[in-house]
């Protein structure tokens, strides 16, 4: 079978395409190589993938992949996806996850693509209190412009299954972490500053929760939802591994051996969602999936990793200094 991977050079899509490959999937890669894209991070499967370097937004560019390869499955991870990001630059958000999303859809369309995975997210059903979970039933109460172009994306593929009768099948992953993540989002932050013990920026008070899932149980996941998921369904692909900002932060620094002043409390996120929990019964009863990896585990090997790959951890950080200016804003004194 022969996939068309889009963001196949992101954090979760590399994963995705290296398990892919190793599965013997006739394997396409269709990224722009943003800020956020490497293609080290394809390195070991470079010779058995074909890469376009493309962007989604281009109508035109995406169909002559369409037409030269004639792909059987598209599974589109492709997307703006840090909400600091979209908080300072909304407009980015939906023309990539929203209009991206709609050129993909209209070619999986005209070239009968017999399945068609649409990655969303848990933020698309905005956030709980202390107690609690979402369910793929429930309602989308996305609270920022990330989550709510992840949420258009959403609707947008139902309408096609619905209307056009593409076999559309959208993923709502939890949080996800682990080697190769850019040091944008929050663990590599962590991991980064406390390594060169840096102060480290947590939003508010550090009591929000998330849910926290190891990329290779994601992809592990999502290659599940592509061999036995049914169309025009939703899956929720969850850990059950809740942890609170303020410990996730003071785990790594365990497991650094370093001291807990480096802990620098900022202001918090616009529009900060406070909690978001998942139950899985769909994916674990109609695919068979479970994560494999508890959070300690999956965390000791991330340190690690980031440890042993401090090259690419600096290369990434280079123009991320004046970023960080603009969202870790310290609370002023007196």
């Amino acid at each position: 079978m022969k996939l068309l991977i889009t963001g196949g050079a992101g954090f979760i899509g590399s994963e995705f395409t290296r398990q892919a490959v190793k599965r013997g999937y006739d394997t396409l890669v269709v990224d722009s190589l943003t800020y956020a894209g490497d293609m080290k991070r394809l390195g070991a499967v470079k010779e058995k993938i074909r890469f376009y370097k493309i962007d989604i937004t281009d109508r035109k560019g995406l169909e002559d992949v369409f037409k030269k390869e004639r792909p059987e499955v598209v599974i589109h991870f492709a997307a703006e996806s840090h909400v600091d990001r979209s908080i300072l630059n909304p407009r980015a958000f939906l023309e990539t996850n929203i209009m991206g999303t709609f050129n993909l859809l209209e070619l999986a369309k005209d070239y009968s693509i017999k399945r068609f995975i649409n990655v969303s997210t848990d933020e698309v059903y905005g956030d709980l209190g202390e107690t609690g979970y979402f369910t793929e039933d429930s309602p989308l109460r996305p609270n920022s412009p990330y989550s709510a172009s992840k949420a258009s994306q959403d609707m947008l593929g139902r309408s096609y299954w619905r209307t056009y009768k593409l076999p559309v099948i959208t993923v709502r992953p939890s949080n996800n972490y682990g080697p190769w993540q850019y040091p944008e989002k929050f663990l590599p932050v962590i991991i980064m500053k406390a390594i060169k013990e840096e102060k480290i920026p947590v939003y508010g008070d550090g009591r929000n929760v998330r849910e926290w899932l190891y990329v290779e149980d994601c992809a592990d996941a999502i290659l599940g939802v592509l061999e036995r998921g049914r169309p025009g369904e939703v899956y929720n692909i969850g850990s059950g591994e809740e942890r609170r900002n303020i410990d996730v932060v003071r785990e790594v620094l365990r497991l650094l051996g370093k001291k807990e002043e480096l802990i620098e409390f900022v202001k918090d996120r616009p529009g900060h969602d406070f909690r978001y929990s998942m139950k899985i019964n769909k994916i674990i009863n109609e695919i068979g999936w479970r994560p494999k990896t508890d959070f300690n585990e999956g965390l000791e090997k991330t340190v690690r990793w980031y440890l042993e790959n401090q090259t690419w951890l600096e290369e990434k950080t280079e123009g991320l200094k004046e970023y960080w200016q603009k969202v870790y804003i310290k609370e002023a004194s007196g």
